[in-house]
């Protein structure tokens, strides 16, 4: 074989063995970690990558740590990170915290990151409190006249609360709710456009940030507007509301009305059913009268003519005569 091909060949297998070497055994981060005054062993660097952990996010945090002189050890911050926490922010968020003569420990920085916060950014907002602008919040006065309120309301990050307390959609709604609560006891909407610190003051001494992972420094109005006239609205809405109501009572009693009416007729129609059936036994009264001889010729003769004479007054009157065989004769 060709010496200049092993070379090359040897010399492939030695760079290949050396970028295995140094991926699996960090020599440069364990370097720099010296060079930096963190004691650490080039064993506890390789026993991280059987663990699965990145030497270089427990590593360089720690460097910083040291710098700053936090005083953590590595136990801490791989633990941290197998937790599944952040474990750079961790270690900025102290950094700042010590900077700022803010009381944080590891262990409380550690539960706020783990319990999905951003640790970081509750520092920064302690100490540059942050403000949070409420939407347009509408209450009706007592006069009857709608109120839109919009508030600035400048929080702080209370550490100690972070871990379950709540958040800013939280703090929000309680002052929606102030507001509403303020201008629904005024008595006239005058009082609040006149004084709008009025609800800053109510707002501000209900302690709305209790339970909550902030703590409010101030409450500002940002804008007051009149609205709608909710008191004409609702008054003219239960007017026509009442007129509907007294339009469909009144439909009923007509319809009532209409049915009595159809009934007093049916009536009307069922009385002169009954007459005319009872005129009926007339004539058959009189058959009877006449075979049992309690009624003469004579009588039912006479009888006759005075139909007839009844009959023709009423004709020469204009008025037909009434009786059971009027009809009879008229036709």
């Amino acid at each position: 074989m060709d010496p200049l091909i092993t070379y090359l060949v040897v010399g492939v297998i030695v760079f290949v063995a050396l970028v295995v070497f140094l991926n699996f055994f960090p020599v440069m981060l364990w370097i720099s970690a010296l060079a930096s005054g963190v004691r650490i062993g080039i064993i506890t660097l390789v026993a991280m990558r059987l663990r699965r952990v990145v030497p270089s996010r427990i590593v360089n945090p720690l460097i910083k740590a040291t710098k700053a002189g936090l005083g953590l050890t590595i136990n801490q911050l791989e633990s941290h990170f197998l937790a599944g926490g952040n474990v750079d922010r961790v270690v900025n968020a102290l950094i700042a915290a010590q900077r700022a003569n803010i009381e944080l420990e590891f262990a409380r920085a550690a539960a706020i990151d783990l319990a999905g916060r951003d640790v970081l950014q509750a520092v920064q907002m302690s100490v540059n409190p942050k403000v949070i602008e409420t939407p347009v919040v509408s209450a009706v006065a007592k006069d009857g006249i709608e109120v839109k309120v919009r508030a600035r309301v400048t929080v702080r990050a209370n550490i100690d609360r972070l871990v379950g307390g709540a958040g800013e959609e939280t703090i929000i709604a309680r002052v929606g709710e102030g507001i509403v609560s303020t201008n629904g006891s005024a008595n006239s909407h005058k009082d609040v456009l006149e004084n709008p610190d009025l609800i800053s003051r109510t707002v501000l001494g209900k302690g709305l940030d209790a339970g909550t992972a902030f703590e409010i420094l101030s409450i500002d109005i940002a804008d007051v507007d009149v609205g709608k006239n909710i008191g004409a609205y609702l008054q003219t809405e239960q007017a026509e509301a009442d007129k509907q109501i007294a339009q469909a009572k009144a439909e009923e009693r007509r319809a009532m009305a209409v049915a009595q009416e159809q009934e007093m007729k049916a009536r009307v129609v069922e009385m002169r059913a009954r007459v005319v059936e009872s005129e009926s036994q007339v004539p058959l009264a009189m058959a009877d009268a006449l075979k049992s001889g309690k009624l003469g010729v004579m009588d039912y003769l006479n009888m006759k003519n005075i139909e007839a004479d009844t009959h023709m007054r009423g004709t020469i009157g204009g008025k037909p005569a009434e009786g059971p065989n009027s009809d009879n004769e008229t036709r």
